[in-house]
């Protein structure tokens, strides 16, 4: 039985839930429940913090699991990113007074405040800077004002909540996260389990990106109707029952079929149709 790790809680755990519902998963009905078997598709799930995942998982206790990469990294576990989610989005920087510092080279004998002692720490070593590092839970934006640090590092979406304490980012980012799927490092690169998993959550990302687009049009302008659908292969083109005419089925750029749509009702097609792709398997 495959063992996977899955957020329990914060900004990972609902968008990683929806995600295995989709990929054809059980999933938990109640928040307090720790353990999930899906004994049909032959999975265990554990809804554990988001920060420990990947330690279970370096540990081998536990085959895959889905963390944010700055989980990873700060964890400093033998795990490695695998899949990557496409969710969850964020930026980690520094952040500071105005004045105080320009770049990470400026950072030699402060300290920095951060939530990810591990992953700064790395990162200071990376740039040769002699700096101390206060690991806080939380909320590090207050650490300056009082007096605990010269730098804060932490993640940064719209920069509102630093502009607000005072504070200016710094530098170049430290690193773009996102929602992975890790495994142990040295784990068996041929698990069938592990493919087949990668496979579905694979096909939810195919999914979420495309459509399915059924448009009528003339014989002699589907080259170029084609051209604006070519499909992930080919598309589908057969004989309609007025001669002269074809249906065709190919799928789309989701965030570009009404221009797609557009193009193609000047070009002269007709009975233009999108629907929406469930699952799939490419």
């Amino acid at each position: 039985m495959l063992r996977i790790a899955v957020p329990n809680k914060g900004s990972l755990s609902e968008p990683a839930s929806a995600m295995l519902h989709e990929a054809g998963y059980r999933q938990r009905k109640d928040r307090r429940e720790l353990v999930l078997v899906d004994a049909e598709n032959d999975v265990e799930f554990f809804f554990l913090r988001p920060r420990d995942i990947a330690v279970y998982v370096g540990s081998g206790r536990l085959d895959i699991g889905i963390t944010g990469r700055d989980l990873l990294l700060d964890s400093g576990s033998k795990a490695e990113e695998i899949m990557q989610l496409g969710f969850a989005g964020s930026t980690f920087r520094y952040a500071t007074r105005p004045g105080t510092a320009q770049d990470v080279g400026d950072f030699g004998g402060m300290t920095i405040a951060t939530s990810f002692s591990g992953l700064v720490t790395k990162h200071l070593a990376d740039n040769g800077v002699d700096a101390s590092v206060v690991h806080l839970d939380g909320a590090v934006e207050t650490a300056i004002q009082l007096g605990v640090a010269e730098i804060i590092a932490d993640v940064v979406e719209t920069g509102t909540t630093l502009r607000n304490a005072g504070l200016e980012i710094i530098g170049e980012p430290i690193l773009k996260s996102e929602a992975v799927v890790i495994r142990r490092h040295g784990a068996p690169a041929d698990d069938p389990k592990v493919r087949q998993f990668l496979r579905r959550m694979q096909g939810v990302l195919v999914a979420r990106r495309y459509v399915m687009m059924d448009y009528d049009i003339r014989v002699e302008h589907v080259e170029r109707a084609v051209a604006l659908t070519p499909g992930l292969e080919s598309p589908t083109v057969s004989p309609l029952h007025h001669e002269g005419w074809v249906a065709v089925r190919s799928m789309v750029p989701a965030q570009d079929a009404q221009r797609i749509m557009d193009e193609l009702y000047e070009l002269g097609a007709r009975a233009i149709l999108t629907t929406g792709i469930h699952a799939c398997r490419i």
